[in-house]
């Protein structure tokens, strides 16, 4: 393909899933040296991409009152009059908006019924969990004659922490009994609903195994609606340092930075901490659509735990009903933690 002059790269969704995109960035970035390269995202993930290596411009969704909005969305992209578009994640209305824009290429599904506002498709399922999201982002790539193998060693992500942002956690921390000489754990017990979790009592039970066995700094981190959850566990270990809801996520992506591991269910931190170089400690289902196959944080640095009972053409309502995710032996979990956690 004959290098295109602006480039854009369409994700307006959750943390993880704009992390994952990143390196399609990278990618793009070897092939067309001297394109544009913009990226459309939520206001809130935004943070992610600043002074981001090979992106030269972050493109906010126009929204009211949650709902995309039409005209000033046209607007916006007919303005930019891209050349290509890689239609990551999109909804119908985002998709037409897209169209009506002009942009000479777009890609996306092929497997959608609005699929004929793209020109240019690719026929994977993404649901059906037979490969990692990340892969599923790289492929679309193929479209355009651009074949890359990208691995958990050769990925790249890039992601900048913001120095402003690292000075906020550092003053948090300085009021709290946080010691730079011990190593750092990041225990993340929130998610957004989009998997099946490790039980609430199982996450408070590893917490406290922690707390109790190991000389660290254990860091509780989650948003303003998991502050009630994160005081339960905080309650019953006083030496736990309780930050949820204290950091924006530009101040969150800064701790992860000087954590040495992150515990979490499938959730956005974990891929933040993937891309940072971080260990991570996961826990998943074995349900395709949001197994670690295809969710699981994209680097060789991580110890993933799944149910231990054997079931086979896992559902969620089989989870649910199974109590699959309760089956993990938190005893089993923190002997394997271990030898990650000494001085």
């Amino acid at each position: 393909m004959k290098q295109p002059k602006k480039i854009l790269i369409v994700r307006p969704d959750r943390i993880g899933d704009v992390v994952l995109t990143i390196p399609m960035i990278h990618v793009l970035r070897k092939h067309f040296p001297s394109s544009e390269i913009s990226m459309l995202v939520r206001d809130y993930t935004a943070p992610l991409l600043k002074s981001l290596p090979g992106l030269n411009q972050i493109l906010i969704l126009k929204e009211k009152q949650g709902k995309v909005d039409f005209s000033e969305n046209l607007k916006m992209l007919s303005d930019e009059n891209f050349d290509l578009a890689f239609v990551v994640h999109s909804k119908f209305l985002l998709s037409l908006i897209l169209f009506l824009s002009k942009i000479k290429t777009r890609v996306g599904t092929g497997y959608r019924w609005y699929s004929f506002l793209f020109n240019k498709k690719i026929y994977e399922h993404r649901k059906y969990g037979t490969n990692h999201e990340l892969l599923h982002n790289i492929n679309m790539l193929k479209t355009i004659g651009i074949e890359e193998k990208i691995t958990e060693e050769n990925v790249q992500f890039n992601i900048q922490v913001d120095e402003e942002s690292k000075q906020k956690v550092e003053e948090k921390l300085s009021e709290t009994q946080f010691d730079k000489n011990k190593k750092t754990v990041i225990i993340h017990p929130g998610s957004k609903g989009s998997s099946k979790d490790l039980p609430f009592s199982k996450i408070k039970e590893l917490s406290t195994l922690l707390a109790q066995q190991l000389n660290l700094n254990l860091i509780l981190t989650g948003s303003k609606s998991e502050i009630e959850m994160c005081k339960e566990i905080n309650s019953e270990n006083a030496q736990i340092i309780n930050l949820a809801g204290k950091f924006d996520l530009s101040e969150l992506t800064a701790m992860i930075s000087m954590s040495d591991v992150l515990i979490a269910n499938s959730t956005g931190p974990i891929h933040i901490a993937a891309a940072l170089g971080k260990y991570i400690i996961g826990f998943y289902p074995k349900v395709p659509s949001c197994s670690q196959k295809r969710w699981g944080p994209f680097t060789n640095k991580k110890l993933i735990f799944e149910p231990e009972i054997d079931c086979s053409n896992c559902t969620m309502e089989q989870c649910e009903k199974l109590k699959c995710m309760d089956s993990i032996d938190i005893n089993g979990v923190l002997d394997k933690m271990k030898p990650l956690l000494k001085n």
